[in-house]
């Protein structure tokens, strides 16, 4: 080394380069002890430092490239090395340290990171991924209550608008907590939200409770989500505490409102509206089910329906003789029965707007559609139609051991029933029950 031990200047430092014919060559200085100046055959040019350890083992470290280190500072660092292994430090063993120590502050600093984005994230965006992942096994209505409850708000409102009401949509009832982080929604934020919205809403309230406490449910069986979705904070204690006493629904059609009820709806300017309602009264279906029947459902030659039932699955029903002259006359716009060519779906969503018009028109008070159904079970027991058949008809689970294991009722005894009971209702109404034998011509409109 001796031989190529000079006084460092920043001169020669620039000058200096590697032989040729060599990968490297090296220049010693003689003001700092084992400082030294590596040229590589490639150009590069970095301090260097070379000791020896109290071991005796040889060590030379790299100090850095004369681009980014002057003169005096390689010399200080030098002296700051040499005197670390003067003390027995290695070097190479406090960078190792010292690299560690600042990829254990720089992973800190990305959990903490990370940590403020996941409690800053709204609890919308799980809420998306719940509607997404649910949206196969859930219905039309379901999917749409949940979209609802959690709307922005804000849009143009197109009907319904009472005086001195803003002309924009109010957000969706559950916004409010959804646009909080998730794991601020918890106990005591529910319950004031609960409370408040008790107050001039509760059924809607109630609705938007159950969703909300499925939602967490959800979220807390979700790995991404389970250590921030509190699953306690919508307790059916707290419901029961904050909101009325739900109760019983009893809207249902008298035998005196048939004949006006049956006025007012034929008067409906919709025909498909006009005959899914009367098709709704007259078999007992659940709203869904009758807006889902297809084409393909309904066989006018031997006088059957087939309804897509939300606890058997399906169930077949007798087509009665006036349903089936309500549904022969509808326009084939596409699969659906009750089509609708304003509607994305291609069939009927809405059909209370018009009922309830109706309603209002013939002095009626107010009749949900599920009322229709429940109107039908309790028409029904004018004629004295056994419980079982009514109840099979409409597709209720069997409510005991003879109905589950010892009572299998062919159509025809359904059919003889329920031709019974819609020709009972439409006498009440003023209107004559078509012949069962009649001919269904049907009405195809493109």
């Amino acid at each position: 080394m001796s031989e190529n031990k000079v006084p460092f200047t920043a001169g020669r430092v620039s000058k200096f380069c590697c032989e040729a014919g060599k990968a490297a060559s090296f220049l010693w200085d003689t003001e700092s002890t084992g400082l030294g100046l590596k040229a590589s055959a490639g150009g590069a040019k970095s301090y260097v430092l070379q000791s020896r350890l109290e071991t005796g083992a040889t060590l030379r470290l790299t100090i850095g490239t004369t681009k980014t280190w002057a003169l005096g500072a390689a010399r200080d660092e030098a002296r700051r090395l040499q005197t670390m292994i003067d003390q027995g430090i290695d070097p190479r063993n406090e960078k190792r340290d010292r690299i560690a120590e600042a990829e254990a502050k720089r992973a800190e600093a990305e959990a903490k990171r990370i940590e403020l984005e996941r409690i800053a994230a709204p609890a919308m965006e799980a809420w998306q991924r719940y509607i997404e992942a649910r949206r196969p096994i859930w219905s039309a209505r379901h999917l749409l209550e949940h979209e609802t409850v959690s709307k922005e708000g804000g849009e143009p409102r197109t009907q319904g608008r009472r005086p001195g009401e803003s002309d924009k949509t109010l957000p969706g009832i559950l916004r409010p907590l959804l646009v909080l982080p998730l794991e601020q929604i918890d106990a005591d934020r529910v319950r004031v939200w609960l409370k408040d919205e008790a107050t001039h809403r509760p059924t809607y309230a109630r609705l938007a409770f159950a969703l909300l406490r499925a939602f967490l449910n959800w979220c807390g069986d979700r790995p991404e989500y389970r250590d921030q979705a509190h699953t306690d904070a919508c307790i059916t204690r707290m419901a029961r505490d904050e909101l009325p006493k739900k109760a019983a629904k009893d809207d249902c059609l008298q035998r005196e409102q048939l004949l006006a009820w049956f006025a007012s709806v034929r008067q409906i300017g919709n025909p498909v509206i006009a005959a899914y309602l009367q098709a709704a009264l007259l078999t007992g279906a659940r709203r869904e089910e009758v807006a889902g029947i297809r084409w393909e459902d309904v066989d006018f030659q031997w006088k059957v329906m087939t309804i897509r039932d939300k606890v058997e699955g399906t169930r077949t029903i007798p087509l009665t003789p006036y349903v089936a002259s309500l549904l022969a006359i509808l326009p084939r716009r596409n699969e659906w029965v009750f089509s609708s060519p304003a509607a994305a779906s291609g069939r009927l969503q809405e059909p209370r707007i018009m009922h309830n018009k109706a309603l209002t028109a013939a002095g009626l008070p107010a009749l949900s559609i599920h009322g229709l159904r429940r109107s039908f079970g309790t028409l029904a027991e004018w004629v004295e139609c056994p419980a079982g058949v009514s109840a099979q008809i409409m597709g209720h689970k069997p409510s005991a051991t003879a109905e589950k294991h010892y009572r299998v009722r062919p159509l025809d005894l359904l059919r003889q029933w329920h031709t019974k009971i819609e020709g009972w209702i439409l006498n009440e109404a003023g209107i004559e029950q078509p012949a069962e034998d009649a001919k269904q011509g049907l009405r195809v409109v493109g």
